[in-house]
């Protein structure tokens, strides 16, 4: 997972959009603008979201739903998996790191395709449980996507960079985990997508 990047000039706010629930017009503008912030990737798994993926709008703090302090700053579009899972355990994992506080990538940390806490840091540690950040399945899936990507850049026969401006340029979707491709190949791919 990367730190969430939240735009205080999104269409969202300038717009003065509001979720509202039942209102499936209204909540898919959002969505839009969302997807189109984040790239088109889960905001929790990192993974790329195409067509067919099933999404929802996912409020960060279930608890803020339906109110005033529900707002853009609390919503991310994430796979329906992960949303669905995460489901009535808000309460179970608190203090939680927020997905956009400024030091988030020092307290999540990367190690070789895994997501761990800084030593001692509550929130960090009550996140990854949260969002399932540690889960198995997932973290096996990621691991395997690098080791297969070291593999093609090899057969490639070209950088790192070059690489992934190449995919970029011919397939996006086949990218995921900005994160995980920044922390072992050194390629800030988040600013190289459209």
């Amino acid at each position: 997972m990367r730190k969430a990047i939240k735009d205080p000039n999104s269409t969202i706010i300038v717009d003065g959009l509001s979720y509202i629930p039942k209102n499936s017009a209204n909540n898919k503008k959002i969505e839009a603008v969302l997807l189109q912030e984040q790239k088109n990737y889960c905001a929790y798994t990192d993974e790329y979201m195409g067509r067919p993926d099933a999404k929802d709008i996912e409020h960060f703090n279930p608890t803020l739903k339906n109110t005033q302090q529900d707002s853009y700053f609390n919503w991310y579009v994430v796979k329906h998996q992960w949303n669905k899972e995460k489901g009535s355990k808000w309460a179970n994992f608190q203090p939680v790191l927020h997905p956009d506080s400024v030091d988030f990538e020092d307290r999540v940390l990367y190690y070789k395709g895994d997501y761990i806490a800084k030593s001692n840091d509550i929130e960090a540690s009550n996140l990854i449980k949260l969002l399932k950040l540690d889960d198995q399945v997932l973290a096996d899936r990621r691991k395997r996507y690098i080791k297969n990507t070291r593999t093609l850049i090899s057969i490639y026969g070209a950088d790192e960079h070059s690489f992934f401006n190449d995919l970029i340029g011919r397939d996006p979707e086949q990218i995921h985990y900005p994160r995980a491709i920044k922390e072992e190949f050194k390629v800030d791919i988040w600013s190289m997508l459209p």
